[in-house]
């Protein structure tokens, strides 16, 4: 486990309230699309929560107004009390793909938000702290294209946190690796997680790793999409941070889980960038 002095856990807030929350998209040929109705939630600080629910319900939308990519039709959400209403570097943000600059080395990717906002002179030494905690030491100067898919995201991973963001928002993060690199990475962001006590909300369409993540599953109905259920995961940790995914416990919430999908996904819904 690394030990730097710039990851000790955050002290920082990180609640998140959303309230009466509906979101309408309208496309091309003028047909409105409600993805959101009434949706409510309470996130609080230093939680790790994973929202789960058919393709398409909403997950993503809900994700994008906690960053401040999108308002809100109607209803709020706020952090720490405060209208979200654009991003901020508070809320980190990690795609299914890395999104890294292809033209910059690793070192300049994770660097990049501290330079927009110009504050890199006197963090520029939390840059190599962050490289070491998501474990990419030695390859500060390599570039993108010369990463696997696991170490990529890595390096997303610790362009997200040099900020010192009070919530880190994850869509899909793991979606595009194979299952032995998703597993891997699972245990990485737990580990960030433990050591930084970043408030976590991440998208994910696979039960097992909400189970293995989360504090509480979130889980969502069909379009327009609203919480369905919030399971709590009362299966204690090992010394590895993760849950042992053949207990008994596990298999039971899993099967939990699956149930309430079957019954909030009996009507499939295309998906709409939602």
């Amino acid at each position: 486990m690394v030990e730097v002095n710039v990851v000790k856990k955050n002290t920082e807030l990180g609640n998140i309230t959303a309230r009466n929350i509906s979101k309408e998209f309208t496309r091309p040929d003028g047909e409105k699309i409600i993805a959101l109705s009434n949706l409510n939630a309470d996130i609080k600080a230093g939680e790790f929560i994973c929202l789960i629910g058919p393709s398409g319900c909403g997950k993503s939308t809900f994700l994008r107004l906690i960053a401040g990519l999108s308002e809100p039709n109607n209803g709020k959400i706020e952090l720490d009390g405060q209208p979200i209403k654009s991003p901020g570097y508070e809320r980190g943000l990690v795609f299914q793909d890395p999104t890294l600059f292809p033209w910059l080395n690793i070192h300049d990717n994770i660097a990049y938000g501290l330079k927009v906002r110009h504050v890199y002179k006197e963090k520029k030494n939390e840059v190599q702290d962050f490289i070491r905690l998501v474990g990419l030491e030695g390859f500060e100067k390599s570039y993108p294209h010369q990463l696997s898919g696991g170490m990529a995201q890595r390096a997303s991973l610790a362009r997200a946190l040099v900020n010192h963001p009070k919530v880190l928002l994850l869509d899909e993060p793991l979606g595009a690796l194979d299952a032995f690199t998703r597993m891997n990475m699972q245990d990485e962001i737990l580990r960030v997680w433990k050591e930084r006590g970043t408030t976590m909300v991440m998208v994910t369409h696979d039960v097992d790793e909400a189970i293995y993540l989360s504090d509480r599953v979130f889980v969502m109905t069909p379009r327009p999409a609203k919480i369905e259920e919030i399971i709590n995961v009362n299966i204690g940790r090992n010394e590895e941070l993760g849950r042992q995914r053949d207990s008994g416990d596990f298999l039971q919430l899993r099967s939990k889980i699956l149930q309430i999908l079957d019954f909030t996904g009996k009507v499939q819904q295309p998906e709409f960038f939602l």
